[in-house]
């Protein structure tokens, strides 16, 4: 496997071996002890999300639960992001993003204390993702979008298909500092 870092320390993108042949292929996706070598803990939920194309997801995060996110996709392609939204973080309010597809078969890495989004660039996206903690509605919140303090560059043609959580998210700089996660909680 390898390994990519990112402007974001902590924020990984990885690339599985792959073995194929003319029968099609096999990809290790996760084994607990190689993926902990490279800081990532042991995951505890499987999530599958199926979207269109124009359609964004995010920016999502939970806390407290923060969830780190092993994100892939299987079919299809996106852009995905990661922000860093940990308060009192050197990086905090910068963002990374890396376009992951059924082909490519890349896999991206965002820790705990970080904003998750996407967008489908591709006509669909069957997009996969590992997660650190369990789903806890209750200490979910989205961060905008198209926030331009943190002014992601979404390859988009148009307006983006927000479900309306996202529609109605609030900028970075709106949201209450004890609602985001800390930088020494997730450092």
């Amino acid at each position: 496997m390898q390994v990519i870092e990112t402007e974001l320390p902590g924020v990984l993108i990885l690339e599985p071996k792959v073995f194929g042949d003319a029968r099609g292929y096999f990809l290790e996706t996760y084994r607990a002890n190689r993926y902990a070598e490279f800081g990532i803990p042991q995951l505890v939920q499987d999530n599958q999300s199926y979207s269109t194309h124009g359609v964004l997801r995010g920016l999502h995060v939970q806390h407290p639960h923060a969830q780190g996110k092993l994100v892939q996709v299987l079919e299809g392609e996106v852009f995905d992001v990661a922000v860093d939204i940990r308060r009192g973080s050197p990086h905090f309010g910068r963002w990374t993003g890396v376009t992951l597809s059924g082909e490519n078969k890349r896999q991206f890495w965002v820790p705990p204390g970080f904003a998750h989004g996407f967008v489908v660039t591709g006509e669909h996206a069957l997009f996969v993702y590992k997660n650190t903690d369990y789903y806890s509605p209750e200490t979910e919140f989205s961060v905008r979008w198209d926030d331009p303090a943190i002014g992601i560059e979404w390859p988009l043609e148009g307006a983006p298909s927000l479900s309306q959580k996202d529609g109605a998210a609030r900028c970075l700089a709106d949201i209450p500092a004890d609602r985001l996660p800390g930088y020494e909680d997730y450092a």
